[in-house]
């Protein structure tokens, strides 16, 4: 756990109240309502044509004569219009002639004289064309166009248009609770560097004077929860201008040409409101590099949202007061053009925090808690390398909803212990009780785990061992605290770690003459440290200083590694055995170590299985109190 990080809040986040830019009235509700008017009227009077045009007007006096001489097919009679067909055929189309003609008055012997020769017809009230199309098209429609609109509006998108085509674009009011850099701890390079923006956006002139400009860019690259969005709004509070906020998926809709729209709009409306700050999140959403996903003829949405903003970047003015700062934890997949001079020329790393920013991030959480006197916050965050300002807030909160639980009037070092507990490795599952067998082997395993690390050189001290189950697959645990916050691990660091790992599968091969599925994330995790140092390290004397393979992470800090072979069969077979080696090296260590103190070994894991967790201070007292060979 040898990592370094970095920052987080200080305040109890604010709920934003964002306005929305005012809709053009083509994106409005009541454009919509008129087109589909429209559509209704168009839709009728075809509608009336299709029927003129299919059917031939002729004289009353003229359908009696083709029904005397047997001449009509069928016929449907109301008391304003009668239709049918003859059985004449047109001779342009050889297809039965069709007609309408409309009755002097109610005729009572037609039906008779019909039958008689042998017409089909029917009779039937008379029907209003206007009435049927409303009844049958317009009001069906009709309904299910209002039952969308509830949905839509429910669902938070009626207020931005038809098919959620409208305006995202939020402006922070001026009354909204202001950020600045006094509520973000930690990350004071990344700091440094966005100060020098809001020097000028407060005064312009001072940079003209040099005859410099500000970057149009600030790209701001780290992990998830290290607190980008925050520091960009800590910038528009410094700075004191507006703050326009966008997510890079908001551009993206299913119609081809919003997203640039959007991107038109959105510097429009900076430009009117400058001075301000464009902060586009998670950019990686349209900034993703040509070509590199699926597209149909290289002009997909996404795309064109891409080449809009780059022609938009390119477009304006940084003398104008116009900042756009925008963040990503995956800047490897962002097209080169975005990351070029006069584009995103500036890259500020916002990485996850040290151990003295942990602590200050930790501080400024706990500042609005009731705290007991117990509460050591510098061990807090000794207990929690390689975690963020997110992570860090989520303990607090956990450490406050634990002390609720125990109905203390205030948060205890316990209820801290118990949180980071829970957040590394899962809620304790009291129900999923250990039969006595099972709950004697993982103790001897834990303990075998903390003694190795207690003996070794350069082993980190146990702050805690425990046999309570926890998460979906944990039996026990040890927890080692760092000293020091470390950036470099040397070739015995790692043969110690090694050692570590594999003390709890020797302890149970010494103790009970075989092996369990326990060990097996320990057996990973060693079989990974070992391939490391021989195919990356160079800490092989058989294979020399060199690197083997091609390492490719799949996704920027922190992500899965695929290695791409370079080597031949015979040097795989040589790294294997290399492998193989360290890591019975590392076995023949920790049997040494137990084998040698097995009393303690005896006395740390009686104890483990009587209380179930012990404390680092109670695990170093056993093993002083029987010492090596006794």
């Amino acid at each position: 756990m040898k990592r370094t990080n970095f920052i987080g809040n200080g305040k109890k986040p604010e709920i934003e109240i964002n306005k929305t830019t005012r809709d053009k009235f083509w994106q409005s509700p009541g454009f919509t309502f008129l087109l589909y008017l429209i559509f209704i009227l168009v839709s009728f009077q075809l509608y009336q044509g299709y029927l003129q045009v299919k059917q031939e007007e002729i004289p009353y006096s003229q359908f009696l004569e083709y029904a005397n001489k047997g001449q009509v097919a069928e016929a449907l009679v109301t008391d304003k219009l009668i239709t049918g067909t003859l059985t004449l055929r047109d001779k342009r189309t050889g297809k039965q002639r069709r007609f309408i003609t409309v009755p002097l008055s109610w005729n009572p012997d037609l039906a008779e004289s019909l039958a008689k020769k042998g017409v089909k017809f029917t009779v039937r009230q008379s029907s209003n064309y206007l009435a049927d199309f409303i009844f049958n098209w317009v009001l069906p429609f009709g309904l299910l166009f209002f039952i969308w609109g509830i949905m839509a509006k429910r669902m938070g998108n009626m207020g931005r248009g038809f098919l959620n085509i409208g305006n995202r674009i939020h402006i922070h009011p001026d009354d909204a609770p202001k950020v600045t850099f006094g509520d973000v701890a930690g990350a004071e390079e990344a700091k440094q560097e966005l100060k020098e923006i809001v020097d000028f956006l407060k005064d312009p002139s001072k940079i003209r004077k040099l005859g410099a400009r500000m970057p149009k860019g600030v790209l701001m690259v780290g992990p998830p929860g290290t607190g980008k969005t925050l520091l960009a709004r800590a910038v528009a509070g410094e700075s004191d201008v507006p703050f326009f906020n966008i997510s890079g998926s908001e551009f993206i809709e299913m119609f081809v040409g919003v997203g640039a729209a959007r991107v038109r709009e959105l510097f429009e409306q900076a430009r009117k409101h400058a001075p301000c700050i464009i902060f586009i999140d998670e950019i990686d959403a349209i900034g993703r590099s040509r070509g590199a996903g699926p597209a149909i003829g290289g002009h997909d949405e996404r795309e064109q949202t891409l080449n809009q903003l780059l022609t938009e970047m390119d477009g304006f003015d940084s003398s104008t007061g116009v900042v756009v700062m925008a963040a990503t934890n995956r800047p490897e997949i962002l097209d080169k053009a975005l990351l070029r001079a006069n584009r995103f020329d500036r890259q500020v790393l916002v990485d996850k925090p040290d151990l003295k920013d942990r602590e200050a991030i930790v501080k400024l959480y706990a500042a609005r808690m009731r705290l007991a006197n117990d509460v050591d916050l510098h061990v807090v965050a000794q207990r929690t390398p390689g975690f963020v300002g997110a992570d860090l807030e989520n303990i607090c909160n956990e450490a406050a909803i634990q002390a609720i639980r125990r109905n203390h009037d205030k948060v205890t070092m316990r209820d801290f212990e118990a949180a980071i507990d829970r957040v590394i490795a899962g809620p304790e599952k009291k129900n999923r009780a250990l039969n006595p067998e099972e709950k004697h082997r993982v103790a001897y395993h834990e303990s075998g785990h903390a003694l190795v690390a207690e003996t070794v050189p350069t082993g980190e001290p146990v702050h805690k061992v425990s046999i309570i189950p926890r998460g979906v697959a944990a039996l026990g645990y040890t927890l080692q605290l760092p000293v020091d916050e470390k950036f470099l691990s040397t070739e015995q660091e790692l043969k110690d770690q090694l050692a570590i790992l594999l003390g709890g599968r020797v302890a149970e091969e010494l103790i009970f003459g075989d092996v369990s599925s326990g060990a097996a994330n320990d057996l990973e995790r060693a079989s990974e440290i070992a391939r490391s140092m021989i195919t990356r390290l160079g800490m092989s004397k058989k294979l020399g200083p060199l690197t083997y393979g091609r390492h490719h992470q799949l996704q920027f800090l922190g992500g899965e590694d695929h290695e791409e072979r370079n080597y031949s069969e015979e040097t795989a077979r040589i790294i294997d055995e290399e492998c193989r080696k360290l890591v019975e090296e590392g076995h023949a260590r920790a049997r040494n170590i137990l084998t040698e103190n097995r009393a303690a070994l005896d006395a740390l894991a009686a104890t483990l299985e009587e209380k179930e967790v012990l404390d680092g201070e109670v695990v170093k007292e056993i093993i002083a109190k029987h010492p090596a060979g006794k």
